[in-house]
């Protein structure tokens, strides 16, 4: 007799029911939360590649004005007192006629917009990235280079990234699901500097050092990712490189740490004088009224700048590449007391003429310029490891004089030269320099321009203002 089928009772038939319906259910959640995460991450994504094809564009052009300034001074050093007035002016002109907010360094604006913005419709954020600032930041940079000027590009392109990171979010369709702006600005900002420098980990640490207060939980994925993808692409056109090769380096005994010591206390308390004295220049800039009073400071300017180069040398010359190289990998290494003078002197007269260019990489050249000095008056100069160490010191501390971002500074040099041994050490000299610097002023270049720029908003109020009173606990942020 053939077997009867076990009956199943109402409740199994409805269980069975209910099961299929809830796994089905499950696999509509599943799908919809990873046409979520896609669509979430697409604008971070593509900003990303956005970022790194700007960048390496404009790397190119930068290098390509400072070849042909170099090859018309190779004529003639005179030829400095033309080159520099005009192209200090045309800088000047550009920044003050169309976007007076795209002249200095781009991070104070980059950190200003990161403080004002919200996700409000009306954002004050865009009075700081906007594309009319971000063709007007390359153009008045590339203008400054052309005349000799002594700028980099690397703050530039955290403001331009930052621009491009903020139109993106303002493309972003109604029914897309809501992106941080504040949030995209960081990763902007991060992956500006991968871009720029090649350095994927400083990247990481500046956006959380210096850009934001936020917990890095709520953001992390975003800047890694586009660190990431900016780093990658900038790999891809230019092929895998450092920006200051294989530096040969030497074992630091306990007593050499002294000089470490030496060496970033006189590096950090000159990046903290230097940028007290372009505080200063920039405050006595902004108090002139008129275009002619602007224009002939911008003229004088590039007269001090030309001098610095006739009487000093050609090392006052560009964002300080040259010198790098020279000093870390050259036979005989040119140092001297007169190349710090050109580094520090060059760069403050550029900065202060009212175009745009960045502080990063001239002032790792004057950081390196102080350590090679150092070195020679140590008379160690013949140790070719010793000296690099201390080259490589000078810069850290002087950056980190500069930034107030010890661990950034630290990172950026660590990653440029792929020197892990001397890892301690240049913690160490950042450490250090930081710490003297602090002496001198509590906050750094970046957080005083990001203080006079939101001041001179309208309708923003000071900090003191908007603090909370006691006992009221301050909302959370995005």
């Amino acid at each position: 007799m053939p077997q009867q089928q076990p009956k199943h009772s109402f409740t199994d038939r409805w269980l069975a029911v209910g099961s299929a319906w809830l796994e089905h259910v499950r696999q509509w959640v599943v799908r919809s939360r990873a046409k979520e995460f896609i669509l979430l991450a697409l604008p971070y994504q593509i900003s990303a590649v956005l970022t790194a094809l700007i960048a390496v564009g404009y790397a190119w052009l930068f290098n390509w004005m400072g070849d042909r300034n170099a090859e018309l001074l190779a004529i003639d050093r005179r030829l400095i007192f033309l080159s520099a007035p005009v192209s200090f002016l045309i800088a000047w002109w550009l920044v003050f006629r169309f976007a007076p907010l795209a002249g200095g360094s781009g991070i104070p604006q980059l950190m200003a917009a990161v403080e004002v913005v919200t996700e409000k419709k009306r954002d004050r954020s865009g009075r700081f990235l906007n594309l009319r600032i971000l063709i007007v930041k390359i153009m008045s940079s590339l203008a400054m280079v052309a005349g000799g000027g002594a700028v980099g590009r690397e703050g530039p392109t955290l403001q331009i990234a930052g621009s491009i990171y903020r139109t993106v979010h303002r493309l972003l369709p109604p029914f897309w699901p809501k992106v941080s702006r504040r949030i995209m600005m960081i990763t902007g900002g991060a992956a500006g500097l991968s871009a720029a420098f090649n350095t994927p980990l400083g990247g990481i640490v500046f956006a959380v050092e210096e850009l934001t207060k936020t917990h890095i939980a709520q953001f992390r994925t975003a800047v890694l990712t586009a660190v990431i993808l900016s780093g990658m692409t900038a790999q891809w056109l230019l092929g895998p490189y450092l920006m200051l090769g294989y530096p040969k380096l030497a074992p630091a005994t306990v007593s050499f740490m002294y000089k470490i010591l030496l060496l970033s206390g006189i590096a950090g308390i000159t990046g903290a004088l230097f940028c007290r004295a372009v505080l200063a220049l920039d405050k006595f800039r902004r108090g002139l009224h008129g275009a002619v009073p602007n224009g002939l400071f911008a003229l004088t300017c590039s007269f001090l700048f030309a001098s610095v180069v006739y009487f000093l040398g050609a090392s006052a010359i560009g964002s300080g590449h040259l010198l790098l190289e020279d000093h870390l990998f050259a036979d005989d290494p040119d140092a001297g007391v007169g190349h710090v003078g050109a580094r520090i002197l060059g760069s403050l007269f550029s900065f202060s003429a009212g175009g745009a260019g960045g502080i990063f990489a001239p002032s790792l050249a004057s950081g390196a310029a102080i350590g090679g000095w150092l070195t020679d008056a140590l008379s160690l100069a013949d140790n070719r490891g010793q000296f690099n160490l201390l080259v490589l010191a000078g810069m850290t501390a002087f950056l980190s004089g500069v930034t107030r971002s010890p661990f950034t500074s630290a990172i950026l040099v660590l990653e440029m030269t792929d020197r892990h041994s001397a890892i301690f050490q240049l913690m160490y000299a950042s450490v250090v320099g930081y710490l003297i610097a602090y002496v001198v002023d509590r906050k750094s270049y970046y957080e005083r321009m990001k203080e006079r720029l939101l001041k001179a908003m309208p309708d923003w109020k000071a900090e003191e203002e908007q603090a909370p009173q006691p006992g009221v606990r301050p909302k959370a942020v995005d």
